[in-house]
């Protein structure tokens, strides 16, 4: 089954769907480094534009339409505006390529979307009924929705996101890949030879490790068995009860843009093209390639594929 990517990234989602079997046809991000990314490892296929710039006639006709609309409007790290964000109306865009789609005569039979967990209760659930109500009343599909958790399905990362499955087909049943057994940990994941510039100074270590200051108080752990949420941020350094950090040779240091890659699914054969703060907002951002994989592995088994 042929397959459009939206809002890209460097791919994680496409990597997903890849393993199970569907052929991404044609891919879309704004973003120039994770574009160059995306290239490196996939090919050609993806266009470098704002999505609202594309020209819907030169969306090639597809089976199924996948992508993780940007978040920050719905999380928790942003600033939780939603819909009043013009980031938040992307997901209008979606609809509107479906609607295109279908004018055509060939509606996407399958639409997964995938975002943080909060989409479901920001604004007292009003956003996500919403996004719901379009799907199924507008757009006329069976809609299945949950909260996946990377740490559930092999991968030690604690990752929350919200996966919205849709089918055009009433009588479609799907259900949502069961939570395997965690049989690694960050430690498992971890290089072994890493370059003096990813160790922590005494007095950065000194913030990492604070407490917080003012109405912020938490206390910091590093060593984790299981990792915190990658974020797109992480460049910065935040302090260790926000990032994760770790002991090697026993001095304090933060992951290495592989480690995030391996956190995410990515195999080590993956290609990083670009600066280490780029990097780290790409895997901070990406879709769990495992989880991406599942859930696309349970779609072809709901269509008998």
């Amino acid at each position: 089954m042929d397959a459009v990517s939206l809002f890209s990234g460097c791919g994680g989602l496409d990597l997903g769907f890849a393993r199970a079997g569907f052929n991404i046809v044609w891919a879309n991000d704004f973003d120039k480094f994770a574009v160059k990314t995306y290239k490196e490892n996939f090919g050609e296929h993806i266009v470098h534009n704002d999505i609202n710039e594309i020209e819907l006639d030169s969306i090639p006709r597809h089976d199924i339409l996948i992508g993780g609309f940007p978040c920050q409007p719905f999380s928790m790290m942003g600033n939780e505006m939603g819909f009043d964000d013009a980031r938040g109306t992307l997901f209008f865009r979606v609809v509107e390529i479906i609607l295109d789609q279908t004018r055509k005569g060939h509606k996407p039979p399958v639409v997964v979307l995938e975002n943080v967990r909060t989409l479901r209760t920001h604004n007292g659930g009003r956003t996500f009924a919403t996004i719901r109500k379009i799907l199924t009343e507008d757009l006329g599909y069976r809609v299945f929705d949950t909260v996946l958790n990377t740490a559930n399905y092999g991968i030690p990362q604690t990752r929350n996101r919200t996966y919205i499955v849709c089918f055009d087909n009433s009588d479609i049943e799907f259900e949502f890949p069961e939570p395997v057994p965690l049989e690694r940990t960050l430690q498992d994941l971890l290089e072994h030879d890493v370059d003096d510039k990813y160790f922590l100074s005494e007095r950065i270590l000194r913030t990492v490790m604070s407490h917080g200051t003012g109405n912020f108080r938490a206390r910091p752990e590093i060593d984790l068995r299981i990792a915190r949420p990658l974020t797109a941020t992480m460049a910065k350094m935040h302090r260790a009860c926000q990032d994760n950090y770790v002991t090697q040779n026993g001095r304090v240091r933060r992951l290495t843009p592989r480690e995030c890659a391996r956190l995410q699914g990515f195999p080590d054969d993956f290609r990083i093209p670009v600066s280490d703060t780029q990097a780290y907002k790409q895997f901070g951002n990406a879709v769990t390639v495992d989880v991406a994989h599942k859930v696309a592995w349970q779609i072809r088994q709901a269509l008998g594929w």
